[in-house]
């Protein structure tokens, strides 16, 4: 049959199992738009206040429904707004369509209006990314960007259609979406090698990434533990993938990671790292990071293996099928006291244990209590962040949605409207900071709008938090630019927007409010936290040290 390019598009989403997609439109998308509007029934259109809401929408999507993201902007600005929500997902491997409209073919290259080169802006941040000025590849090339956002390690592509190619017509056939294949490429040998290293160590480590979350592969994580019977440490992007009530889970690893993961790296014979990839806020310095090991390395994508940290020995390929061959060849281990002494270490140096953490642990206990664990969990970026991962205690993969690589401020809201959309039978909560809610605290209006409950955990000191810390210990209290305006008024703003705010003072009850707050439906709410503006995140790694030199509270 004969469609438009318009047409194409969004018979091609609809092939692929799109239901929702979030955008803002503009003149070179505007066919497309109102090809939308008459499909309204088939895909939902979700209207952002923001392009890059829209990007953090469809990353929230994604992540927490394993299902590619779409969002679609229209050329020049709309294009380049969406650049650091597909930076965002690219850091974190989160599978992502963005289409982008853009002048017609014969305008290209001529500084026309609303004119940018969004494909050659995005080569670095995307998988892949294309052009698209002939309406007789269109489908292909739709078709082939979804592939290729799923296969492997997954990540965004960018689909730029110039204005003319949404008119034109041409010859259109449904075809059935060929799911790509997980990628295998080890061999037995390189199976029998692991195991060997396995049984031949006396202290093995295990650190999980956020690739154990993105292969679906927890419950082939929980039997690997049991079968190693080793102390399991998580990467920011890896909290998910064992559940917090895991007795051998020791936390997080890195700059704000536990003394018992961070001990554990270092003191164990084997590290057996799996889809995480030794980023620098874990390793700190590389010439003490893991020292004593032998290091196993598990991974889908071959770029990682000894990219930072030089490896003894790796396995490649999707994690999931990885641990089901180690499963099957591996016998039971056991090594009891160095699980004590790990469990030890647990036990006597929780984080953020001390008095200037003292507020955020009582917000995030009550917090936890009143959403339980079946809550999706988003994050901002900053102190706000790290005390979500020490304290809250996630039990599920795909419930923590949090900028782990590229550290985005103004990520939280509209990843949580995506995660809403993906999980509308889920509780959202969203924790941010003053600093990066103020960035893209409009997205309210598109949650008020689409009437969602999500409900916004604002953790205020009037302060860049994680910045300040810094000056504290490292510029002499020279707090630059980092005190906030205190005269916002949150509850006013949430409000105005759409939304239901409340107030929680620095003594009030958490308790209290924030079982008001969870029981608000149809409407975002936003939970104005007061805590003192020098509350800390401890433990601390000081920049290029040890990570087992930790600064931690006197307590």
């Amino acid at each position: 049959m004969k469609l438009n390019g318009a047409q194409i598009v969004v018979e091609c989403l609809k092939e692929q199992g799109v239901d929702t997609v979030f955008g803002y439109p503009g003149g070179s998308v505007i066919k497309l738009y109102d090809e939308l509007y008459k499909q309204r029934d088939a895909i939902n259109h979700v209207l952002t206040a923001h392009e890059q809401g829209a990007s953090h929408a469809a990353d929230g999507y994604a992540r927490s429904t394993g299902k590619v993201g779409v969002c679609i902007a229209t050329s020049g600005p709309g294009a380049t707004n969406l650049v650091t929500g597909i930076a965002t997902a690219y850091m974190d491997s989160v599978p992502m369509v963005a289409i982008t409209g853009n002048v017609p073919v014969k305008l290209l290259g001529k500084d026309s209006f609303q004119e940018v080169d969004i494909s050659g802006i995005t080569i670095p941040i995307t998988k892949h990314n294309y052009i698209v000025k002939d309406v007789d590849t269109l489908a292909a090339t739709i078709r082939e960007a979804f592939r290729i956002a799923r296969e492997g390690r997954p990540g965004p592509v960018l689909i730029d259609i110039t204005k003319d190619v949404t008119i034109n017509e041409t010859d259109f056939f449904c075809q059935p979406v060929e799911m790509p294949v997980p990628f295998c490429h080890f061999k037995d040998k390189h199976i029998h090698k692991a195991v060997s290293l396995i049984k031949k160590s006396k202290k093995p480590f295990i650190y999980v990434g956020g690739g154990v979350v993105t292969a679906n592969a927890s419950q082939e994580l929980q039997h690997f533990i049991d079968l190693v019977d080793a102390p399991v440490g998580t990467s920011l992007m890896g909290i998910g993938a064992v559940p917090s009530f895991e007795p051998k889970l020791t936390g997080m690893i890195g700059m704000h990671g536990t003394n018992a993961s961070n001990v554990g790296v270092n003191s164990c014979d084997l590290l057996i790292c799996i889809g995480a990839r030794f980023s620098d806020r874990v390793v700190s310095n590389v010439d003490s990071f893991a020292k004593h090991a032998t290091i196993l390395q598990i991974d889908v994508d071959p770029a990682e293996i000894d990219k930072n940290i030089a490896t003894n020995y790796s396995v490649v390929g999707d994690v999931k099928l990885v641990l089901e061959a180690l499963n099957t060849s591996l016998e039971q281990q056991s090594h009891p006291q160095w699980i004590a002494e790990s469990q030890e270490r647990v036990k006597n140096y929780p984080p953020s244990r001390g008095e200037s953490t003292k507020r955020p642990r009582e917000i995030f206990a009550a917090l936890k209590e009143l959403a339980g664990s079946d809550a999706v969990i988003v994050t901002e970026v900053g102190q706000h962040q790290m005390w979500a991962a020490q304290l809250y205690g996630v039990d599920k993969p795909r419930h923590w949605l949090t900028s782990g690589g590229l550290g985005t401020m103004g990520y939280g809201t509209g990843a949580a409207i995506g995660a809403k959309f993906g999980c509308p039978d889920k509780k959202v909560i969203s924790i941010a900071g003053d600093g990066c809610f103020r960035m893209n605290f409009n997205e309210i209006e598109t949650a008020a709008k689409s009437g969602l409950d999500i409900v916004i955990i604002l953790m205020n000191n009037q302060s860049l938090g994680m910045v300040r810390q810094w000056q504290t210990f490292f510029f002499d209290k020279r707090y630059s630019a980092t005190e906030l305006n205190p005269n916002i008024q949150w509850v006013k703003l949430a409000e105005a927007l759409g939304g239901i705010g409340f107030e929680l003072p620095l003594h009030g009850d958490p308790k209290k409010v924030l079982a008001q707050a969870l029981a608000v439906k149809g409407k975002p709410v936003v939970v104005n936290c007061e805590i003192p503006k020098d509350d800390k995140v401890f433990p601390m790694v000081a920049p290029g040290t040890s990570i087992d030199d930790l600064i931690d509270e006197d307590v």
